[in-house]
């Protein structure tokens, strides 16, 4: 089966279908996609600081406690000319 992480956002918010880079001890393990994301047992778009969720990531089946998250998006932002 899916590996759920259950985990705590410390800052910023974490949204479905963002990107996510995986460390453990300070290394790069892996980098993907929040694939779902649900708060107890609700399905949620999006989770903000200072509360716990559940999500899977894309790709990714070897979490391990203790493990962090970094999650960003990707911005196409247009150029000034």
């Amino acid at each position: 089966g899916r590996q759920i992480a259950g985990t705590y956002l410390t800052g910023g918010s974490v949204k479905r279908g963002c990107s996510v880079r995986v460390f453990r001890r300070g290394e790069l393990l892996h980098t993907g996609e929040v694939d779902t994301l649900r708060r107890f047992k609700d399905d949620v778009r999006e989770v903000q600081e200072g509360y716990e969720c559940g999500l899977t990531i894309t790709g990714f089946n070897e979490l391990q406690e203790g493990d962090t998250f970094e999650f960003f998006e990707m911005r196409q932002i247009a150029r000034e000319l």
